[in-house]
């Protein structure tokens, strides 16, 4: 039986960055990344959840807590700053160790097996289980879209059965809120299995995932278009909007009611929008001249979208009062509360972005989740049959395959609140991670060539993890039920490495011995 010293030097035994880096330089992926293309992805993950599916819910807040109402601007500032110093970690070390896996990769550098381990289960809550809520919101502004050609299309296909348009959770809610009996709404299956898919969610997921397997490049000149039209609609929005502002409805600009917990709780939940951009170096072996692009793609990421997301909000305070914010779709309700005639068309439009944007979302977080997928499975923790691959396209479309299932499945029964949640959380924690990694390679690799460095560290990088660290205790205290999943969830990991993950890093070992 392997001694108790040994299993401790195993668990905090280190990837040295010279093997990480000889490792990406004989990657079976396919370099074809430039920083336009980085950018794409940052902006395709970051910038649409944020204005089309939560910032209703940062403004207005929730049973469980409050929102920040006008002051969301506030809220918005406070979750760029939180992102800002890990953004700037980010591109230190992703200049340093241009390979795929993202805060994984950098944990195994830095702190050893098992908690890169940790980290990389972690970053499943980001990518895996947060793309349950964008899907979500994806179907619900799809939904939206098709009732603006009620009078064109046929009533099937814009009101097309309730049990294909939600999910089982979503329709029981709905039914006791409303009064409705359940057994109206859905068909039984042998009378007593509900039958409830959120079809919509599905379909999109399943193209984005065919369309990943064919090729990262082409999905990221799919995304760029989308992306495109995302940016037209946002902006148009902003300067259109700025024309109907009422100062009035700023009034009063700082929540009467638990203003700072307002604040924070909407810093929280609008934190949700800003998730994404590390993905940035998810794909970092994918990239041509990483060193360079990648630093200037996080960095331009975040700058660009913080400034979108405080022009939004102001404006979409302005022009509509806090209790008659729309949760599902903000931007085409405050259109329509405008109350021209001549603006509704500019309504339809914004629907169209709001597709674009979520679709770039979803597309994103796929990628991420299986680049960091591929690089935990390379190193031996999952079986090595899903890090196959394709012959023809060159991407790993097990593992492309595994997560779009997973989304699938998970979508059928998580309540969506709690998996928002549950992102937040896992990005909050990889972002400490990020700035202790940076901490410690100062300390452990001095004379390594860092193309990009964080200005003022260590003083920076620590900023960067009491930030993190508040708002997360904070968020353990306010949101009961999503802290208790979390918790739960790391427990799940460290089984999954005690009993399995472990076992098979040693076989690997003997087999390279």
């Amino acid at each position: 039986m392997e001694s108790l010293k040994n299993i401790f030097q195993n668990i905090f035994k280190k990837r040295s960055i010279d093997d990480l880096i000889q490792t990406s330089k004989k990657t079976e992926l396919k370099k074809t990344l430039n920083v336009f293309d980085l950018i794409v992805i940052g902006i395709g993950a970051v910038v649409g959840t944020g204005i089309f599916a939560i910032i209703g819910a940062a403004i207005t807040g929730n049973s469980e807590s409050a929102g920040a109402g006008h002051a969301i601007g506030i809220s918005m500032i406070l979750a760029a700053i939180a992102c800002i110093v890990p953004a700037l970690c980010y591109s230190e070390i992703a200049s340093m160790i241009p390979v795929a896996g993202s805060a994984y990769t950098y944990t195994y550098a830095t702190m050893g097996e098992f908690m890169a381990w940790m980290v990389g289960w972690i970053l499943m809550l980001e990518y895996a289980i947060g793309n349950i809520t964008v899907a979500s919101a994806w179907s619900g502004n799809f939904i939206h879209f098709l009732k603006n050609f009620k009078d064109i299309l046929p009533d099937f296909i814009v009101n097309f059965p309730f049990f294909l348009r939600y999910d089982y959770r979503a329709i029981l809610e709905m039914c006791n809120k409303y009064g409705w009996d359940i057994h109206d709404k859905i068909p039984y299956l042998f009378g007593h299995i509900p039958i409830a898919i959120n079809l919509p969610a599905v379909a999109i997921v399943l193209i984005l995932t065919l369309l990943l397997v064919k090729g990262v490049k082409e999905s990221t000149k799919v995304a760029s278009i989308m992306v495109g039209v995302n940016l037209f609609m946002i902006i148009s929005f902003i300067i259109i909007g700025a024309c109907f502002v009422n100062p009035t409805n700023w009034q009063p600009f700082i929540p009467e009611v638990h203003p700072i917990q307002g604040i924070l709780m909407g810093t929280f939940t609008i934190f949700f929008a800003y998730i994404g951009f590390d993905a940035i170096s998810a794909a970092a072996e994918e990239t041509e001249k990483p060193q360079r692009d990648l630093p200037i793609a996080i960095l331009g990421t975040l700058v660009i979208c913080t400034v979108l997301y405080i022009c939004v909000a102001l404006v979409l305070t302005g022009i509509v009062p806090i209790n008659s914010i729309d949760g599902q779709a903000p931007l085409a309700h405050a259109i329509k509360f405008i109350g021209k005639d001549s603006l509704n068309w500019f309504s339809y439009f914004i629907s169209v972005g709001a597709l674009c944007a979520l679709t770039t979302v979803l597309l994103v977080y796929q990628l991420g989740t299986t680049r960091i997928l591929y690089a935990i499975s390379r190193d031996r923790f999952l079986p090595r049959s899903w890090r196959m691959i394709h012959r023809k396209f060159r991407t790993p479309h097990v593992m492309t395959w595994i997560s779009g299932i997973v989304v699938i499945v998970c979508g059928l029964f998580m309540d969506l609140k709690i998996s928002a949640d549950l992102c937040i959380y896992g990005t909050f924690t990889s972002f400490v991670i990020i700035c202790i990694a940076v901490l410690i390679l100062r300390k452990t690799n001095p004379d390594t060539p860092k193309p990009f460095k964080v200005p003022l560290s260590p003083f920076l990088p620590i900023v960067g993890i009491i930030i993190c660290l508040v708002l997360i205790f904070f968020s353990l205290n306010t949101l009961k039920t999503s802290s208790d999943y979390f918790i739960k969830w790391l427990i799940i990991g460290f089984l999954i490495y005690a009993l399995y993950g472990y076992r098979q890093k040693r076989l690997g070992e003997q087999k390279r011995g």
